[in-house]
């Protein structure tokens, strides 16, 4: 898009939005300061790179497609990731599993793994001025293969991932620490039982005991935020999901750690967007993994949906930006993965670029005065308004690509880097 028209249509767009009362300059000043996770697993499907054309098994987690570009090693998935944060506007920064560490060819098993393995991610965060943020890797592995990890009432297999963790989690701290920002660990099992199981109590006490192992080692929240994210149901745990929302809802705020909202983790009738309120009442802080679940987790990439607004909408107006991490989690095969990075986070910012203008205070008042035709009526009335001319302009003071305009630079990188792999 040309630079003129751009500024053009951006004028006439700041013009309806200060007749109702939004400084479109101020409103990007703050989503300037909204920063996104990527997920590293876009770029390879979740494979890892624990051994030589890694392919994941186990855990629940399926990437559908064989789409070609596949990044095959490390420095093809940097490759891969530096292109996409060039087109995307505004703060990111970078989460890894643990199964993309820098191994040198050697099977270093998870309950080895050092800091030196990951010392390579640190200091090509430390060249990009970013963040890094960090999972365990709980699932393709062969102590994972029954379904149970730290829920495993084989004592053998619970103490090894029980290790893993805490070696994530000092990893972790000392990410944040190289860094000066805060690393978010993250901490997700496959636990669960495909048929009805006869002893949940049981099982959910292993459990809590295995957690508070781990959490029973301390960092400074300056170098380390922990989080633990439930779910709903997965492939080989229909019947029942150890770590379930109840579950981790009680141990995070009995032991004051964040909970994770994958909004690709409830039933599909459920509402994300709406748990967030009654949360922040409870928690300082929440970690949310935005995807587009289609009838089942799917993680599909996030597009502009209401889901998504809704979501942004609901933090903005709880004015707890401060208060909330915000990570992507999806991994689509079946189309060009660097592509998905760039829509999938370009829609999310866009989501809340909507929501940040919305004239949150005029609304308020129409609402506490029973005014509910005209509340409904002007949120009815932002969908039409020119918020597309907002975000490319947003594009352009951020020099990458407004509108359309990244699909042909993920064209070009395609047929020059991706096609020849």
């Amino acid at each position: 898009m040309k630079k003129e028209l751009i500024e053009k249509t951006y004028k006439l767009a700041k013009d309806q939005y200060a007749e109702l009362g939004i400084d479109t300059d101020q409103v990007l000043s703050v989503l300037s300061e909204i920063t996104i996770s990527l997920h590293c697993w876009q770029t390879d499907d979740v494979g890892g790179f624990e051994k030589e054309g890694a392919e994941l098994g186990g855990g629940g987690i399926q990437a559908t497609g064989n789409y070609p570009g596949k990044a095959k090693s490390i420095g093809q998935m940097r490759d891969d990731l530096d292109k996409a944060m060039s087109l995307i506007p505004g703060k990111k920064r970078l989460n890894l599993h643990a199964i993309y560490g820098e191994f040198g060819g050697e099977f270093i098993d998870r309950d080895k793994i050092e800091l030196k393995h990951f010392q390579g991610w640190i200091d090509w965060a430390k060249e990009r001025d970013t963040g890094l943020d960090f999972n365990c890797t709980c699932f393709s592995h062969p102590l994972a293969d029954d379904g149970f990890t730290l829920s495993s009432k084989n004592e053998k297999i619970r103490t090894f991932w029980v290790e893993h963790v805490k070696r994530c989690r000092a990893i972790g701290a000392e990410m944040g620490k190289q860094l000066g920002t805060p690393t978010v660990h993250n901490l997700w099992i496959p636990d669960g039982s495909k048929d009805i199981p006869v002893d949940r109590y049981g099982i959910r006490k292993l459990l809590k005991k295995s957690l508070d192992e781990i959490f029973s080692v301390k960092y400074p929240k300056k170098y380390l935020r922990d989080s633990v994210e439930s779910k709903l149901f997965g492939i080989g745990s229909e019947a029942m999901v150890v770590g379930s929302h109840d579950f981790y809802m009680g141990y995070t705020l009995t032991n004051d750690l964040m909970i994770t909202l994958d909004n690709g983790h409830f039933h599909p009738t459920e509402s994300v967007g709406d748990k967030i309120s009654s949360l922040l009442l409870f928690y300082d802080e929440i970690l949310l993994h935005m995807t587009r679940g289609v009838r089942w987790d799917s993680d599909h990439v996030t597009t502009l949906n209401d889901e998504i607004i809704l979501i942004a909408q609901e933090i903005v107006r709880a004015k707890a930006l401060g208060r909330v991490n915000i990570g992507l989690d999806y991994f689509d095969a079946s189309l060009n993965r660097v592509g998905a990075y760039a829509l999938g986070t370009r829609a999310v910012q866009q989501a809340f670029l909507f929501a940040l203008l919305e004239p949150h205070a005029s609304l308020v008042t129409m609402e506490e005065e029973g005014k509910t035709f005209q509340r409904l009526a002007i949120l009815e009335l932002m969908k039409s308004k020119p918020f597309g001319a907002v975000w490319d302009y947003y594009c352009l003071k951020n020099n990458v690509p407004a509108g359309g305009d990244y699909i042909a630079e993920i064209e070009k990188y395609e047929k020059d880097v991706l096609l020849k792999r």
